[in-house]
């Protein structure tokens, strides 16, 4: 089973067990998070499809670590003017770990 989950403004296919990166979510390491944007569920029969979402299912994770990801370089120049401008950026992240997802009450445990 999978499902399709949005957070952070962005979205990601899931699996039990997967363990993925996401924007900083404000909860601290080992707690639990539940994700209830579902936008779409895929098991072996069939596929449930949300508009948008899909109000009956939920998927639940664990926080793993806060981290930062790999620092990204910003550099601005312009020829012949001598405008150089440099900066720098590490983003926020959160590792979770994927422990259950739920349809309308229906838990799938692997």
């Amino acid at each position: 089973m999978y499902a399709v989950i949005s957070t952070g403004g962005k979205q990601y296919r899931v699996m039990e067990g997967d363990i993925l990166e996401v924007e900083k979510l404000p909860v601290d390491e080992g707690a639990a998070v539940e994700f209830n944007k579902v936008l779409l569920v895929g098991t072996e029969n069939d596929t449930l499809v949300g508009r948008p979402i899909l109000m009956q299912a939920s998927v639940k994770a664990t926080l793993l670590k806060q981290v930062k990801a790999k620092k990204i370089i910003v550099f601005k120049a312009k020829r012949r003017k001598h405008f150089r401008k440099k900066n720098g950026h590490r983003q926020q992240l959160s590792r979770i770990r994927i422990d259950k997802i739920e349809v309308g009450g229906i838990k799938n445990e692997s």
